[in-house]
């Protein structure tokens, strides 16, 4: 016999899970005590929120499941956040919270909230355990659901009183979920009207979206597409599934994507959309794709099909399955004439982008991305926060065969640094490297003090230009230039940050100093904050 604690801890052994990522407190207390005699790595971050962003960083790296462990009240209302983040992204995450006595739920007692409920909306399934013999089952299933189909967070909520029951444990082997059966394959006869679609095309284009590595289907885009040379673009989430310099990829989409990208969109006359939900992001104007593209939409999630642009050839299945088979087939055409159009358009917005110079006394922050990314190892996971970073890093990011990592769909600042620590606690081997402008940098610092304790040797850069860039980009130009709430004067001096945390530091204004300090701070041995100047006046076009 062991206690429902116990067995949660011997959940997450049988799962292999290596890594959590978590906060205490009382209504969790007892699995944490359990927790002590396991092998499993408890990383303590400094937010609840940061350890939901931390575990998806790590589950996006691993392709496993990332855990987090908080306690009730404010502890899960805290790591809402996170898990609305992750469920936006389809990151697979389990939660688990603790909660109340079971015989004080509904009664408003300390730190009681509706746990499950308030995620609701955001997670692909929750569970309230109100008998500890239940926990083997939820596990399992939790892991399962979390990992299969569209992936995404699943919550278990646990109360102190059911940790401390006790059961005779067994793992389940299998799971068996009625009604859920995600599907994989794609329908054959759906596949031979894609092929048909390409072989017809005479402008086709694939735009590959954060479902590609999801799906672990990255490589298999990338030789699909250089086996019958199809061009390809990426919305913000699909960013590095083929290398920025290769010959097949023209850029990412949208409103503060690629002029090259968005061309390809309106000139395509067949349009092949795997594992993206384009958003109003991505594509603005929905309606004109549709009367003149065929548009085919391959994705896990029967739900994001036509959600936001009509589907002509639907197709349910999983992308590297999917792609897998229509590579098998015949799909040969003469797109040359089509390829040296989107290569004129590509060549002339990288000189028009080359052009670009800083202004004295800042950085050109393009640039600086494009700079700071040709000497990252090949291999390097670069993770972006939100706010003007984020398009520059999408838009300047030269990618090889590393990861660009973001939150696209939720756009949570101070999403960044604890993601990154997650991505490093995945790949301890690999560079990691969270860009961030000094507003989100500051929602999320405190995790510096992680980094620190656990040994995370992150690298961090700082786009400081002293205000909340977008939002003064939206009041300059829908609101009359009025200018309000977007200045972070009183932020605090980096430099003592750093030191206060014992990581590297350095401050540049120009590009000559710059090249060095990365240099500097890639061989750097431990965790190091760049500071970089950018000009206030400077947009993310």
């Amino acid at each position: 016999m062991i206690t429902g604690a116990e067995a949660m801890v011997r959940c997450l052994e049988a799962e292999g899970v290596p890594v959590l990522f978590g906060y205490p407190g009382a209504t969790i207390a007892p699995f944490y005590d359990s927790l002590r005699a396991s092998k499993i790595r408890h990383v303590l971050t400094r937010t609840e929120q940061g350890a939901g962003h931390a575990a998806s960083g790590y589950a996006r790296i691993s392709q496993k499941p990332g855990v987090c462990v908080v306690t009730s009240g404010p502890g899960a209302t805290n790591l809402l956040t996170a898990i609305a983040t992750a469920y936006s992204d389809s990151i697979p995450l389990v939660a688990i919270t603790g909660q109340v006595a079971t015989r004080q739920l509904g009664r408003d007692v300390f730190q009681e909230v509706d746990t499950t409920g308030a995620a609701a909306p955001f997670t692909k399934y929750s569970y309230l355990v109100k008998s500890a013999a239940d926990l083997p089952r939820v596990f399992r299933e939790a892991f399962h659901i979390a990992s299969t189909g569209r992936k995404g967070p699943v919550l278990i909520d646990v109360p102190v009183d059911v940790q401390r029951q006790m059961i005779e444990f067994s793992y389940p082997d299998g799971v068996s979920i009625r009604g859920y059966k995600p599907p994989h394959a794609g329908h054959p006869l759906q596949i031979r009207k894609v092929a048909e679609a390409i072989r017809a095309a005479k402008r086709p284009l694939i735009c590959a979206g954060g479902g590609v590595f999801l799906s672990g289907a990255a490589e298999i885009v990338r030789a699909f597409a250089e086996k019958f040379r199809l061009p390809v673009v990426s919305t913000l989430m699909g960013v590095g599934a083929l290398p920025a310099d290769h010959p097949c990829y023209y850029g990412m989409l949208g409103m503060t994507g690629t002029t090259t990208g968005n061309i390809a969109i309106d000139r395509s006359d067949l349009l092949i959309l795997i594992g993206a939900r384009v958003g109003d992001r991505a594509i603005t104007r929905p309606d004109s794709v549709e009367k003149t593209t065929t548009v085919v939409h391959i994705d896990i999630d029967t739900a994001e099909i036509g959600k936001n642009v009509g589907a002509t050839i639907p197709l349910v299945g999983d992308a590297a399955a999917v792609v897998s088979k229509l590579s098998e087939m015949d799909l040969e055409g003469d797109r040359s004439e089509w390829l040296d159009e989107l290569d004129v358009h590509r060549a002339k917005e990288r000189e028009k982008m080359l052009a670009k110079q800083s202004k004295p006394g800042f950085l050109h922050p393009g640039a600086f991305v494009r700079m700071l990314s040709e000497r990252l190892p090949e291999n390097c996971v670069y993770v972006a926060d939100v706010g003007q970073n984020q398009i520059w890093s999408a838009r300047n990011f030269r990618a090889k065969n590393g990861r660009f990592l973001t939150t696209g769909g939720m756009g949570t600042m101070g999403y960044s640094i604890p993601a990154a620590i997650g991505a490093k606690a995945a790949a301890p081997e690999r560079c990691v490297v969270a860009v961030c402008g000094d507003g989100s940098f500051q929602m999320s610092m405190n995790e510096l003090a992680t980094m620190r304790q656990h040994g995370f040797p992150v690298k961090i850069v700082i786009l400081k230009n002293g205000k909340l860039g977008m939002v003064l980009g939206i009041q300059r130009s829908a609101y009359g230039g009025r200018e309000f709430a977007v200045d972070l004067e009183g932020s605090p001096d980096f430099e003592l940050i750093a030191a206060a945390y014992g990581i590297g530091y350095a401050r540049v204004s120009d590009m000559e100093a710059a090249e060095d300090a990365v240099r500097r701070m890639l061989e750097s041995p431990g965790g190091y904050l760049l500071e970089c100047a950018v000009d206030p006046e400077e947009g993310v076009q």
